[in-house]
């Protein structure tokens, strides 16, 4: 088996990971109005946390950015702790100076969810899309929410989480009952839509998901495989993650 040839791979230590990640983002990130995707959860936080520290050390100035989310529980509104609204503001936003006006999440409680995910996509449209988007991978092989099955076609809509990705958040619910079964996510095809990914993994419960991603065949059934199709893709893998990988020189 080989990785897909389109993306370029790094495989880097827990103490390198914020770093390396900050250097690909960077990398391809305008200078003027940057639009950057943002994936939620603990995998990308020492990214996040190393792109405040430059941004606080000078290094960096992303005010006049946009931040757009990848995906919003159905039923949390931005005032949630749990919501990705409440994580994309406080964890990402506010430590990186950008305002809160500079930045696009779907709307959780919604009276229509349905109105709002086709209204999310035409605003991502209408900002210019995406210049970098940030991903992470699921267990079962998602690609934000889009879970296995999904067609590669998709576009920003509201979808039923499956049982494990319910229990693999969990922890940040205090228990799976407690975690939404509907979400608005972009589409499979809105995040390809993005001018370059970087997609990130952490952990050795990311490792077979992130094989069978980055070298086997295109899946629905493995939805971030479709990042082998994307032109610009860098993905960074800690050496848990990487640990299915085919031996190869990084």
């Amino acid at each position: 088996m080989t990785v897909s040839h389109t993306a370029r791979l790094l495989v880097v230590g827990d103490d390198d990971f914020g770093a390396a990640a900050a250097d690909a983002i960077l990398q391809r990130l305008p200078d003027r109005r940057p639009r950057l995707g943002i994936a939620t959860g603990d995998t990308p936080m020492p990214l996040y946390s190393e792109l405040a520290r430059r941004v606080r050390s000078g290094q960096i100035d992303v005010s006049t950015g946009f931040l757009i989310a990848l995906d919003e529980y159905v039923g949390l509104g931005s005032q949630d702790p749990r919501s990705y609204a409440a994580y994309v503001r406080t964890q990402v936003g506010a430590p990186m100076g950008i305002p809160a006006g500079n930045i696009l999440v779907p709307d959780g409680l919604a009276v229509d969810p349905d109105a709002e995910a086709e209204a999310f996509e035409r605003r991502i449209g209408d900002l210019g899309g995406v210049d970098v988007q940030v991903a992470g991978i699921g267990s079962n092989g998602h690609l934000a929410f889009n879970e296995p099955g999904s067609p590669l076609d998709s576009i920003t809509r509201v979808v039923t989480l499956s049982e494990q990705t319910r229990s693999d958040n969990a922890r940040f619910f205090g228990s799976s009952s407690d975690v939404p079964h509907r979400a608005i996510t972009q589409g499979i095809a809105t995040i390809c839509r993005a001018r370059s990914v970087v997609l990130l993994a952490r952990g050795s419960s990311k490792a077979a998901a992130l094989a069978a991603a980055l070298t086997g065949p295109v899946d629905t059934w493995i939805p971030a495989s479709v990042l082998q199709r994307h032109p610009a893709v860098t993905v960074i893998a800690d050496r848990p993650a990487a640990a299915d990988l085919p031996t190869m020189r990084y």
